[in-house]
């Protein structure tokens, strides 16, 4: 199997979706301009609150005009920066004889503060409901192009779901990069172990977590977020090289000025009309499942990138990734799979490395339009700036800065990228293998089972988990409770582990992007609500997990199986609005369509297999 063959694939099963799709976006494309569509009236308060050059100028369609969709709010630090972004964008596009204006605001929840939290069972959900605002603020319908701002989870996936359904648009997407680098993550995850061990205090765990996560920018380990920023750039929605320049830097700047500058240019108004459609291909699909496999990035995007792809009318699988995987090295170590965090990546060459890396041995497909322009080249090269202030792209990076972050493809760290799919009479799901040793990709062990986590917690403060053992946390899958991450259990389990017990997971839940260390099988479909076989496991049946082979069985006969009483989940609470989300979670999709809640891209991918 090669990429093209996989994308050809990808192709063929997509053929009714997609040509579904284009005939939509045709429809948009193809419908009068603005200024010929709405009356005087729809103008009149387009443009109130504008300019009297302005006034006379939007509604006679003497300039483009961009709808800018913003993320930003100060408590996310991500999206702290955002804030100055639109004057940057007016003022820019004024310049270039266009307008802007904030189109819409998105909601932006943070990870970190709801890990553990109740809070955390929105965070899936926020996805779509990212998408559906994106849809709101551009229904409107009087821009020619899209500016997206936005950084972490689930709201880059959530901007793209939304975008897409204006996909005759040319959308750019603008990062604000990572926080400068804080104390090292191996101290960090080390004082997160020693407090669940009860070795030391709140007040010195808080005072390692600020050390870490400590100003304005995405935090730096390559977790969700900055697995979104790779992605981007990989699918072509992103200037090349933008995804991890610090925010408050001068580059960063003349960046976000230079992204307006390309977007009016691909706009109707501009040279080169290049619209979001012609972008977001399966080709450009399948080289952003191969910058995930290859720089080792976070499981969450198993979820987004078949969401993401559904919206454009493209079917993909996690059978898809697993083969990409398989055959595409691992060409990066980046917290958690290793110890160098996103500043250090990029030092040492960053994601224009790893393009230049994999083209060398055809891993991307390169018959792509972007926002660059057209192919893989502009990616393969960094922005820099003059005395002038002008961005160009310089020469191919073509060396590692770093050979402990960055190999060459001759040399990678593993043959095979960061995820596998796990498959047996317990459903299917996805393991980030690049994060865990070679030595724990495989158990067989009985299972404890829980069906909350602070169950586990609670039999960890008594002792309970001092053996051998899989634990299975069950009833954390979309339909259950939203299918929150679990990253509050990493600490337990990787001490077990550091005894020297053998201990895995296995969950319909998630884990975060920065989750390692600890065999996890999770995102398992069908989840225990749906009749899943978690909800028939007991304390003590072995489980089998087995990477290598991609097992993921209990050795119970399946008579003994069948012939007991499902378990019954917990209650659902509805404080901090989860309420609200009581007919999504009746209504969602299995984690292998995406998890997603709207549209049909679920029924249409399961008729389609």
């Amino acid at each position: 199997m090669t990429i093209k063959q996989i994308t050809d694939r990808i192709i063929e099963r997509s053929r009714d979706t997609r040509a579904e799709y284009l005939a939509m976006v045709d429809a948009m494309r193809n419908a009068p301009p603005a200024p010929d569509r709405l009356s005087c009236s729809n103008w009149a308060h387009v443009v109130a609150a504008e300019s009297e050059a302005d006034k006379k100028a939007m509604p006679a369609g003497q300039g483009a005009n961009i709808g800018i969709v913003t993320a930003y709010n100060d408590m996310l630090s991500a999206h702290q920066p955002f804030a100055s972004y639109p004057n940057i964008i007016k003022l820019t596009a004024r310049d270039m004889g266009a307008t802007a204006q904030v189109a819409g605001g998105v909601p932006a929840m943070c990870d970190g503060v709801t890990q553990g939290q109740p809070g955390m069972e929105l965070s899936l959900f926020s996805r779509d409901v990212i998408a559906l605002a994106t849809a709101v603020s551009l229904s409107h319908d009087v821009y020619d192009g899209v500016m997206c701002l936005g950084v972490c989870d689930k709201i880059v996936p959530g901007l793209v779901m939304g975008a897409l359904q204006f996909g005759h648009l040319p959308v750019m997407f603008v990062p604000a990069g990572p926080m400068p680098s804080g104390i090292p993550n191996k101290e960090k995850a080390l004082a997160r172990q020693k407090f669940a061990a009860g070795e030391i205090d709140k007040a010195k765990l808080l005072e390692s977590e600020s050390a870490s996560y400590h100003s304005a920018g995405t935090c730096t380990f390559y977790g969700t977020a900055n697995t979104n920023q790779t992605l981007m750039e990989a699918m072509g929605l992103q200037l090349a090289g933008t995804s991890f320049v610090n925010p408050g830097t001068l580059l960063r700047t003349e960046l976000t000025k230079e992204s307006v500058r390309r977007l009016l240019d691909q706009t109707t108004k501009g040279a080169n009309y290049r619209p979001m459609a012609e972008v977001v291909t399966e080709q450009s699909v399948v080289n952003a499942i191969v910058m995930m496999m290859a720089t080792g990035g976070s499981t969450n995007l198993t979820l987004h990138l078949i969401a993401m792809a559904a919206a454009a009318g493209i079917q993909i699988s996690w059978e898809d990734m697993d083969e990409v995987s398989r055959m595409t090295p691992l060409l990066a170590r980046v917290y958690p799979n290793g110890q160098a965090d996103v500043n250090h990546f990029e030092q040492a060459g960053g994601l224009a490395y790893v393009v230049y890396q994999l083209r060398r041995k055809g891993l991307l497909n390169e018959d792509v339009v972007n926002v660059m322009g057209e192919g893989l080249d502009a990616y393969t090269r960094k922005p820099e700036l003059d005395g002038e202030r002008v961005i160009s792209w310089g020469q191919p990076v073509a060396e590692s800065g770093d050979d402990t972050i960055l190999s060459p493809i001759e040399a990678p760290f593993a043959p095979e990228g960061g995820m596998r799919t796990v498959t047996g009479n317990l459903g299917t799901g996805v393991v980030k293998i690049s994060a865990v040793d070679e030595q724990y990709q495989v158990i067989e062990a009985p299972c404890k089972i829980f069906d909350t986590q602070e169950a586990l917690k609670t039999a960890f403060d008594a002792g309970e988990l001092g053996c051998d053992h899989v634990a299975v946390v069950r009833f954390q899958g979309p339909s259950a409770n939203g299918m929150p991450e679990l990253h509050k259990l990493t600490p337990y389990l990787g001490i077990l582990q550091d005894r020297g017990h053998k201990v895995a997971l296995v969950t319909d839940g998630r884990m975060s992007g920065a989750s390692g260390k600890v065999l996890t099988a999770m995102h398992v479909t069908p989840e225990a609500k749906k009749g899943g076989l978690l909800a028939y496991l007991n304390d003590g049946d072995v489980v089998r997990i087995n990477c290598h082979t991609g097992e993921l069985e209990a050795l119970v006969d399946g008579s003994e199986l069948a012939s007991r009483t499902p378990a019954v989940e917990p209650l659902t609470p509805n404080t901090l609005g989860r309420g609200l989300f009581e007919k999504m979670r009746e209504v969602v999709g299995d984690s292998t369509h995406g998890a997603s809640f709207i549209g049909k891209a679920n029924e249409r991918i399961g008729n389609s297999e």
